[in-house]
């Protein structure tokens, strides 16, 4: 028995390094286009048909100066800062907006709250594509296009159903003695949300905060369809845009500036990752 139990342990033991070892290893196939994403960069056009590997023969920072300039009157400075022009006011209307339709859902009882609720459940099935046409047309009537607000207006009426799902997720696991005790203090509903509720709603909030973040930074048929004037387009639409059909192209730029376009919401996911994760994954077990 004694025999048995030594060789259960040692198994037991091994087990991890095994688990660490399967993860090392899937996590390397991953990052690996990522790796390869940053070397070729620094590669000239050459070099990237013919170098599987990631690392360059030497390291040229022309590439990013090149795909800075951009074949058009403006920098990468100018689509940076529509980009953040979009997102920004985009994710401060959601967040708003989200926050009080879920605290409605969750927190108070009203005529048809069942049925509204199950529609919008049922509108997140919905392929947004098919949503563009009648969008599109309303848009143009209201003489909205060529302009950021298409982009930016529909998230402040909590549009974005996701959100809204998982914030009422997360209020459904929150405990109501706080709230009571609050209100026997004489809080009205809209203190209560500020003082007790957002405070709690914190890590979902910050989810919310990194999914628009880099859904919108990282969106193109959005821009592509509303936005016609170039010193308007943000970063997703410049890079396309930068990619030539009937010259040669200079990869090494393109992918420079890729890179350039990822900083933003890597550091934006890496700065919140604790809260991020935090609130994910509450609001998908409670509830």
């Amino acid at each position: 028995m004694s025999g048995a139990s030594e060789l259960i342990l040692v198994r037991e033991r091994g087990r991890p390094w095994l688990r660490y070892l399967a993860l090392g290893a899937v996590a390397i196939v991953m990052l690996y286009p990522l790796l390869w994403l940053v070397g070729a960069s620094f590669k000239s056009n050459t070099e990237i048909y013919t170098e599987i590997g990631f690392w360059p023969a030497h390291f040229d920072f022309g590439a990013y100066a090149k795909g800075w300039k951009t074949s058009t009157e403006y920098t990468f400075a100018t689509y940076f800062l529509n980009s953040f022009l979009i997102t920004i006011p985009r994710i401060v209307v959601t967040v708003i907006s989200c926050v009080l339709v879920a605290y409605a859902f969750a927190r108070f009882e009203f005529w048809g709250k069942k049925l509204l609720f199950s529609v919008m459940v049922g509108t997140m099935m919905l392929p947004l594509i098919i949503l563009r046409l009648p969008q599109y047309l309303v848009f143009k009537e209201v003489g909205w296009l060529d302009s950021y607000l298409p982009l930016i207006v529909p998230s402040a009426f909590a549009t974005d159903t996701f959100f809204v799902f998982m914030l009422v997720q997360f209020l459904r696991g929150i405990p109501r003695d706080m709230e009571e005790a609050a209100q026997i203090d004489g809080c009205n509903a809209l203190q209560l949300l500020w003082h007790i509720i957002v405070p709690l709603l914190k890590p979902a909030i910050i989810s919310v905060i990194v999914f628009q973040f880099i859904w919108t930074m990282n969106d193109f048929m959005g821009p592509l369809i509303y936005l016609s004037t170039v010193e308007k387009y943000p970063v997703s639409l410049a890079l396309k845009m930068s990619i030539g059909a009937t010259e040669e192209v200079e990869w090494a730029s393109v992918i420079a500036i890729s890179v350039l376009a990822l900083v933003p919401s890597v550091t934006v996911f890496f700065l919140a990752q604790k809260h991020f994760i935090e609130g994910a994954t509450s609001s998908g077990v409670k509830g």
